[in-house]
C-alpha cells in the first residue's frame, strides 16, 4: 500500500488498541521476557490471549459508525538485540514478525463485516534500546541497516504500512524511515517525550520532526508513550508542523518515565480526563484522526477517548 493509498490520509475517526503490554503483565498477570508480547505467537495459546486482547478494540471500533481501525502487530521488541536476549536467530526473529501479520490479518478477514471503515494493518518496530531511554544510535545508516531486516519481514508478511513508536531522537527515526523507503512501504513515525515536552535526548518535537522531514519524509508523525499533559505545552504556538501529527497513543499516567520504570503496580490515570485532553488536542492537531493508547490503557481509556471524540464532532 503507498502513501497515497493510506486509507486515515483522507480524514476520518481511526481507532487503534490500547497499552498492549502493560494490560498483558498487569492486568491479566501474563509474564512477557523483556517486556516482549511477540513471544505468545510460540503456541496457539499465547496467539489467542493476543486474539482475545484485541476484540474489545475491535468491538468498539464496529460501535463507532463510520470509523476506521489501526490494527497494529505486537511486535514492539521484535528486533534483533531484544531477540537475542530472547533466544531468537535472525531466522526464527523473521518468522515471527511474519507470524505476528499473520494474526492482525486474520482478525481483520474475521471483522471485516462489522466494521464501517477500513483496517489498516500496520507493522510495529520498537526502539533498538530502551524506549525511555535516549540510546542514539551511532549513526542513520547504522539505523537503517540495523532496522531494515524487521521492516523486511513485516512486509514480506503483508503489513500496509510501518509505524516506529517510542523513538527517543531524530536519527533512529530518520534510519527506519530509510528502512521503511527500501523496502517500499509508508510509514508512521511516533516521538516519546518527556514531562517537559522534549524528546528523552533533549530535541524538541518540533526540532525531531523536522529532522526526519528533511531526510525521509514519512506518511505522518504520532506522539506516544507520553501523557497529553507533558506535551500539550509545545504545540500552543501552531504553526505549518503540527499539521503533521495524526495519530497519539498516549500513556493512561502523568508520571515520568522513570517514575513508570520504577513502578510496581499499573496506574491507570482518569480515563474520562484523558478523553478530554484528546478532544482538546483537535485544535492544535488540526490533522488528528488516528487515535490510540499506550502504558496503562485499556478499553476503557479507549471507549472514553472515543466517546470524547464523537461528541466534539
Amino acid at each position: 500500500m503507498t502513501t497515497a493509498l493510506l486509507p486515515q490520509l483522507g480524514g476520518g475517526l481511526f481507532l487503534s488498541d490500547g497499552g498492549l503490554e502493560t494490560t498483558l503483565v498487569y492486568l491479566q498477570g501474563v509474564e512477557l521476557p523483556q517486556f516482549a508480547a511477540f513471544v505468545l505467537l510460540n503456541d496457539d495459546a499465547g496467539r489467542e490471549r493476543l486474539r482475545r486482547y484485541y476484540r474489545p478494540y475491535l468491538e468498539l471500533c464496529a460501535d463507532t459508525p463510520g470509523a476506521g481501525f489501526v490494527l497494529e502487530t505486537p511486535t514492539w521488541r521484535a528486533n534483533p538485540d531484544w531477540g537475542s536476549l530472547l533466544g531468537y536467530d535472525a531466522a526464527a526473529l523473521a518468522q515471527a514478525n511474519i507470524e505476528a501479520v499473520r494474526l492482525v490479518s486474520e482478525l481483520r478477514a474475521a471483522w471485516r463485516p462489522r466494521l464501517a471503515g477500513p483496517v489498516v494493518l500496520s507493522g510495529i518496530i520498537g526502539p533498538r534500546g530502551d524506549g525511555y531511554v535516549a540510546d542514539a544510535p551511532s549513526s542513520i545508516d547504522d539505523a537503517a541497516a540495523y532496522h531494515r531486516p524487521q521492516a523486511a519481514s513485516l512486509r514480506d508478511g503483508g503489513v500496509d504500512m510501518l509505524a516506529a513508536v517510542t523513538m527517543t531522537n531524530s536519527a533512529e527515526a530518520v534510519g527506519i524511515a530509510r528502512s521503511a523507503k527500501k523496502v517500499g512501504l509508508p510509514v508512521a513515525i511516533s516521538f516519546t517525550v518527556e514531562t517537559d515536552g522534549r524528546l528523552p535526548n533533549g530535541e524538541s518535537l518540533r526540532e525531531a520532526m523536522a529532522k526526519v522531514d528533511a531526510d525521509t519524509p514519512p506518511a505522518y508523525f504520532a506522539v506516544n508513550c507520553a501523557h497529553p499533559s507533558h506535551f500539550e505545552a509545545c504545540l500552543a504556538d501552531g504553526g505549518d508542523w503540527t499539521a503533521r501529527i495524526r495519530g497519539i497513543r498516549a500513556n493512561a499516567s502523568t508520571l515520568s518515565h522513570a517514575e513508570l520504570d520504577a513502578a510496581t503496580e499499573l496506574d491507570i490515570g482518569d480515563p474520562v480526563d484523558l478523553g478530554d485532553r484528546y478532544r482538546r488536542l483537535r485544535i492544535p492537531l488540526p490533522a488528528l484522526n488516528v487515535l490510540g493508547g499506550c502504558c496503562g490503557t485499556d478499553q476503557r481509556h479507549l471507549r472514553a477517548i472515543r466517546d470524547a471524540w464523537v461528541l466534539a464532532a
